[in-house]
């Protein structure tokens, strides 16, 4: 893995650009489960109840729903090595964006600049109204629930509240997927961390990046579909070979 880590500093160190784009693999550093694995979230939960269809439909697919919600806020998940990586490359000059399919807000925490991150499939810090469109802290529609209101809607306009986060068969956000590819078309280094690259069209973003001609570097536990077409892969976690890239490009500037 030595060559390759030092490769990857290398390249890191002459692009100018680079995107960042991360999955669940980082997550799961700080705790957070994926959700395919054995003891992921599906085993405990029903994929059907995470569609946009059943949400509007059931109201206790709703009540399932919000459960979930109350486990992620109330853990109190910390960024890891990974995150804190991602904000170095910030600082070092070289990032132009973080495009994350993680919905924890791991990335603001660890440092990275609001601008340069992209939540392609929303964030678990706020919810919304399905009508209005209105946007409210979900800590507060929380409390709500907590205080015995089962079913909450919308103040404004009864309409009903979910977490600001993509739901399957839900419309992808066009202001991030905009942002996403047109980072990933204008840079010109770009860094897969800890994604299998299985769900699109978030992972469609390495291929753009690859046909406009930046190189691609696939960091993640297990192999992917895409690993092929990578100039380096290296299969370790994510914060072990974040770290020492870091380190090693560190080395190389002192």
């Amino acid at each position: 893995m030595e060559d390759h880590i030092e490769k990857v500093a290398q390249m890191i160190m002459e692009a100018k650009k680079v995107a960042v784009f991360t999955g669940a693999g980082v997550s799961t550093e700080s705790g957070i489960s994926d959700f395919r694995s054995p003891d992921g979230i599906w085993s405990r939960y029903d994929p059907e109840d995470f569609t946009i269809q059943r949400f509007v439909s059931d109201k206790d697919a709703r009540k399932r729903n919000w459960q979930f919600r109350k486990e992620l806020v109330s853990a109190d998940y910390k960024p890891n090595p990974a995150h804190f990586a991602v904000a170095e490359l910030e600082k070092l000059g070289k990032l132009s964006c973080v495009i994350t399919q993680n919905i924890d807000g791991l990335h603001h925490a660890a440092g990275n600049s609001e601008e340069k991150i992209v939540e392609l499939h929303g964030t678990i810090k706020y919810a919304k109204c399905l009508e209005c469109d209105d946007r409210l802290l979900l800590v507060d529609v929380l409390k709500r629930i907590e205080d015995g209101e089962e079913d909450p809607h919308c103040k404004k306009c009864d309409g009903l509240l979910k977490a600001a986060t993509i739901s399957f068969g839900e419309a992808m956000p066009i202001d991030e997927m905009n942002r996403s590819e047109q980072c990933s078309k204008a840079c010109d280094l770009f860094i897969v961390i800890g994604s299998s690259l299985v769900v699109f069209p978030a992972a469609n973003m390495p291929v753009l990046a690859k046909r406009a001609g930046a190189s691609l570097v696939i960091i993640n536990y297990t192999s992917t579909d895409m690993d092929s077409m990578a100039d380096v892969v290296i299969h370790e976690k994510a914060g072990i070979a974040m770290n020492a890239i870091i380190d090693k490009i560190k080395q190389n500037l002192s």
